[in-house]
């Protein structure tokens, strides 16, 4: 345990030496990620960084075991909707409308992100990814391009709408916007039209990423998978709506959709064992869960809390307000692109609940020095806030949770996912977002 008097003045930095130096380790040594960040969330907790008064609040919170019950929840049900054999019914329908690998690939990415618009990023990478790895084994091609194109597209749609995603909704609070706010406010296009148009200039980056993949013709489908059995897919879609429908009730309780998730895994493994007769078919779709994801995840978690119990955080925040100066413009650019850097390697729901109270100060003095209106001036600045904090994710394979997912998926299929592989295609995705939402702000919201 590290003396309380070193702490208060040097907590700070040790944070943040030993965060940047676990985010080194697991990009180099990205077999043992999960392992990295255990020890790492053990030394915050060993040397008194993160206080065990802190651990559930500070570092777990009912945020993070509802995204953990998803993930567990979801993996599960997917075991149950793979094992009908439904995926592979699906990635015929796709190749038998698809001339190509190319416009398979870019489609499903496509296809996620209008999920993920609506349902949880990390339940959507879930949902689409057999179908992809179904697509990728009948045409012997090579899945981990396609895998990571589903997480980013997903990671993207999330500020698309109100319900696409947690930091969406806090966006929302903060600004009081309802559901409509996101597609016109204040008699301008909103949110959704912005992401949208990212949305189309990064799969023309796709399509670009892709064009290899041309060439490779898919097979005309003579014969259609014959699908075992319905009731896992009726059991997804069920997930699918209640999750929709949860969104849109106000003051549900965090853990919400990790128990939706949870509740219909339990129907599935009763529905199982009744159908085969045996309890020991309730091991198998248990089994089949990511537990080294969710103890990656579970890392990550605490060592966020550490930063954050450490003032990191905090620090950055007042960091960003003395680089934006007293100019509107210079503040939303700082604020835009400091929100992408710092979100790849920070959990964007942390850092947007600490920087919505800063922006709010920003706002109301640069009201003053401006005699323009503080509501005003606060919308471009939120407005980048999100679409930077959303997108930053998407710059590394430990960015965001649904990238973590389709990598967890993917080493689970024995595919081994390098840096520049997910850098390849994530930061060209990124600038090919950012860059327009950046632009299409500051036009529609700019003082």
């Amino acid at each position: 345990m590290i003396p309380s008097a070193f702490l208060e003045q040097y907590g700070m930095y040790a944070a943040l030496a030993l965060f940047a130096v676990t985010y080194v380790l697991m990009l180099t040594f990205s077999k043992i990620r999960p392992y990295i960040a255990l020890g790492s969330a053990a030394l915050f907790i060993l040397t008194g960084m993160l206080p065990l008064g802190e651990i559930w609040g500070t570092g777990l919170n009912f945020n993070s075991l509802n995204v953990i019950l998803m993930i567990a929840g979801t993996m599960g049900l997917v075991a149950l909707f793979i094992e009908s054999k439904m995926p592979e019914l699906l990635a015929d329908l796709v190749m038998s409308c698809c001339p190509n690998v190319m416009v398979a690939a870019v489609a499903l990415s496509l296809f996620a992100g209008i999920i993920s618009a609506f349902v949880d990023n990390v339940a959507t990478v879930l949902m689409i990814a057999p179908v992809a790895l179904e697509i990728c084994k009948k045409l012997k091609t090579n899945p981990v391009p396609f895998i990571i194109a589903i997480a980013v597209s997903s990671n993207l749609q999330g500020a698309a709408t109100l319900v696409g995603d947690t930091t969406a909704i806090m966006l929302g609070s903060a600004l009081e916007m309802n559901f409509m706010d996101f597609f016109w406010y204040n008699g301008r296009p909103g949110m959704f039209f912005v992401v949208e148009i990212g949305a189309v200039i990064s799969a023309l980056i796709l399509a670009f990423l892709f064009r290899k993949e041309r060439k490779k013709k898919v097979a005309k489908i003579t014969q259609f998978t014959k699908v075992t059995d319905y009731f896992p897919s009726i059991l997804l879609v069920a997930l699918l709506v209640l999750l929709i429908a949860a969104s849109f009730i106000p003051n549900t309780p965090e853990i919400t959709n990790g128990a939706i998730c949870c509740v219909l895994l339990l129907i599935g493994l009763v529905y199982t064992m009744i159908r085969k007769k045996s309890f020991k078919a309730m091991a198998a779709p248990i089994k089949e869960i990511d537990y080294q994801t969710i103890l990656l995840l579970v890392g990550l978690f605490l060592m966020i809390g550490g930063i954050s119990a450490q003032g990191v955080i905090d620090w950055l925040a007042q960091l960003l307000v003395k680089a934006g100066g007293g100019n509107l413009f210079l503040m939303y650019t700082v604020i835009v692109w400091a929100s992408v850097v710092i979100s790849a390697f920070i959990d964007n729901i942390p850092y947007v609940a600490t920087m919505i109270p800063v922006i709010g100060s920003i706002s109301a003095a640069l009201s003053l020095q401006m005699g323009a209106d503080a509501g005003a001036i606060a919308v471009p600045l939120y407005f980048g806030l999100l679409s930077g904090a959303t997108l930053g994710g998407n710059c590394t394979p430990i960015g965001a949770s649904a990238n973590i997912t389709g990598i967890g998926i993917l080493r689970k299929e024995r595919y081994t996912v390098k840096n520049g592989d997910f850098f390849k295609i994530g930061i060209p995705f990124t600038l090919a977002a950012i860059v327009p939402a950046y632009i299409i702000i500051w036009l529609f919201f700019g003082v």
